[in-house]
């Protein structure tokens, strides 16, 4: 009886962290980080902190939350976990649109090219993974962890400020997120591995590239 309570208790936290860290949600927490860790960055007028913050809420956090309702009400999706890879498609496209349509909204801003930089790599990486879910199913919530991860780390290179316990943090966190994933038995680890490297593969390019 203990067994099954704790087996219980465990896939309730492994729920509870998929959907409090949902891919979705990544690209706030990693703005999040980039306006607050001590770098000229968190020197930015608040009012352009919420300019930045809200039109990420909006573009690429609420309307494709509002999106969900819609596909399941005509049958295009079963669930709104999106555990079937076929049932991903629309919304991954639909969400890489409006990345870019952030991109390009940000770019009228006069704000540090980095913070621009993140923003256009969540939409490159956003177009990656849309295109390897057509033919295989990655955890998006392991390329999301990577992607903080990758974001974390350029922060300390690019603006010459260590952030040791930040880093740590992110990735003991990326390591929580994976296991919850494998926990519900929504992917196989060789899915949140690529998935976690993948994130941290494509945001380190494209920002260290460009």
């Amino acid at each position: 009886m203990n067994n099954e309570g704790n087996i219980n208790l465990s896939e309730r936290l492994a729920r509870i962290i998929s959907f409090v860290f949902h891919p979705l949600f990544m690209p706030l927490y990693g703005l999040t980080i980039l306006l607050s860790a001590p770098t000229f960055l968190s020197y930015l007028p608040p009012a352009v902190k919420r300019i930045l913050f809200t039109i990420l809420l909006l573009n690429n956090v609420l309307i494709p939350l509002l999106l969900l309702p819609f596909l399941r009400l005509r049958n295009l999706i079963s669930s709104f976990y999106l555990e079937d890879r076929s049932e991903r498609i629309i919304p991954m496209l639909t969400a890489s649109i409006l990345y870019f349509t952030t991109s390009f909204i940000v770019l009228r801003y006069q704000i540090p090219f980095f913070l621009k930089s993140f923003i256009f790599a969540t939409a490159v990486l956003s177009i990656v993974v849309s295109m390897i879910n057509f033919w295989w199913k990655i955890s998006i919530h392991a390329v999301g962890a990577g992607a903080l991860t990758a974001t974390v780390l350029l922060l300390w290179v690019k603006m010459f400020t260590p952030l040791p316990l930040l880093i740590v943090t992110v990735i003991l966190l990326s390591g929580v997120i994976m296991s919850a994933r494998l926990r519900l038995d929504t992917h196989n680890p060789l899915q949140v591995w690529v998935g976690y490297f993948t994130g941290l593969t494509v945001v380190t390019m494209f920002i260290l590239l460009i």
